[in-house]
Order: C-alpha cells, then structure tokens, then sequence
C-alpha cells in the first residue's frame, strides 16, 4: 500500500505533463486545483507531521526545525528566481522538483508507523498540487519549442527522482529515533509550508484569481475529512 501510494503521488507529474500537452485544462480550473491543494496541504502537514513531531519532543527544538525548514525553501527558492527570472517552462519545473523533495520526503516520513489511511490527506494533496503544476510547465515548455517527446521524458524522470524522495524518507529513516524523527518532520513542514506561501497560493490567485478563497477552504474541509476517517 505504501509503495502504492508513492507511485500514484509521483504519477501525477506524468498526468499533468500530459494534460499540459493536451490543453484539456483551463487556467481558472488548474488554479482552482492548485488551491484546493494548498488548503489540503494546511491541515495534512499540521496534523501528519508538525502535530506528530509534538508529541515525542519539546516545542523549542519543533519551532527552530520548522523555522530552518522555511529558510531553507526560501533560500533555495530566491536563488531559482534569480537564476531563472523568466518564468519558463524550465523555472517551473525546477520549482516543481524544490518544491516536491521536501513534500515526498514528508510523504513518506509520515508514512512511518502509520495506516495508510492516516496520510491520504497528504499524498492527496501533494497529487493535486503536482498535478497542475505540471500541466502549467508543460504547456510552456511547449510553447517554446520542445517537443512532447522531450517534455515527457523530464516530467518522467522528475516523478522517479520524487518518488525516490519518498522512498528514502519512508525506507531509511524507518529506524531512527522518535526524537530525530520528529525534528525530521518538523524540517519537511517547514519547507512544505513555505512553498505554499511562496508558489502554491500565489500562482492559484494568478490564475483562478477569488475563486482561491473558496478552493483552499474546501481542500481544508476535505482534508480535516480525510483525517477523521484516517483517524
């Protein structure tokens, strides 16, 4: 189940190159997925990461890995923007792989002695911010002259290169101690969140502008959901 999950979560880089390609999806509905996956992420990381980080270590050591978490994604985000200042095809999905590594490693830190069901609202909402973030590069990479063969081969390997992500975060840190672990998911929330402050939310309200409010609040609602019945 849990290696079922991790595949599905990284399939959707390769679903939404292909629906990017395909143009079946407008702006306004892509970005009203990428906010319904926001308000998803809120609660999931909350509840599957910062929550369980609490209750086996004291708050100080949580807050200064949460804290280090969004440093590091602002940090590695700023330098992106910099680099790459035109929003190409090609910043988007170096963004997508920023963003993704800390969300699968956080995938699968969460996994750790847990049911399935106990993340659903986590890998959904990575799949539905994956989703749309790769429909959006694709398009792009499109429009400046790659070909579909070639843009399904970088979402392809992007996929590989998350779901090892989560593989690693699940398989490896399996045997660490409660306390380490715990500042390990405090970190992976740090980052999640920050990548919501910093790319998640604002390419929603660029593209489905106040429809956002109501996608993020009805993601939120499905997570808390997801969480109970998980529960």
């Amino acid at each position: 189940m849990v290696l079922i999950m991790i595949a599905a979560v990284s399939a959707a880089l390769i679903l939404g190159a292909i629906i990017g390609l395909s143009g079946w999806l407008s702006d306004k509905v892509t970005g009203f997925i990428l906010a319904l996956a926001g308000g998803a992420l809120i609660v999931a990381v909350i509840m599957e990461l910062i929550q369980p980080a609490m209750e086996e270590t004291a708050l100080f050591p949580i807050i200064i890995a949460v804290a280090l978490g969004g440093l590091t994604f602002t940090g590695a985000n700023y330098v992106i923007d910099e680099k790459m200042k035109n929003a190409s095809g090609g910043g988007l999905l170096a963004a997508v792989t920023l963003d993704g590594i800390p969300e699968n490693l956080a995938l699968g830190v969460a996994l750790i002695g847990a049911a399935p069901a106990g993340v659903a609202a986590l890998a959904g909402s990575i799949f539905m911010s994956n989703l749309p973030e790769a429909a959006g590069s694709a398009k792009q990479m499109k429009e400046d002259g790659k070909t579909p063969a070639q843009i399904l081969t970088l979402w392809s390997g992007t996929a590989a290169l998350l779901a090892a992500a989560a593989l690693i975060g699940y398989f490896s840190l399996e045997t660490v101690d409660p306390d380490t672990l715990s500042i390990i998911r405090a970190y992976a929330a740090g980052t999640v969140i920050a990548s919501l402050a910093a790319e998640v939310f604002p390419d929603a309200y660029k593209q489905s502008r106040h429809m956002t409010g109501i996608a993020v609040t009805i993601g939120l609602i499905l997570a808390i959901c997801l969480n109970q019945l998980g529960g």
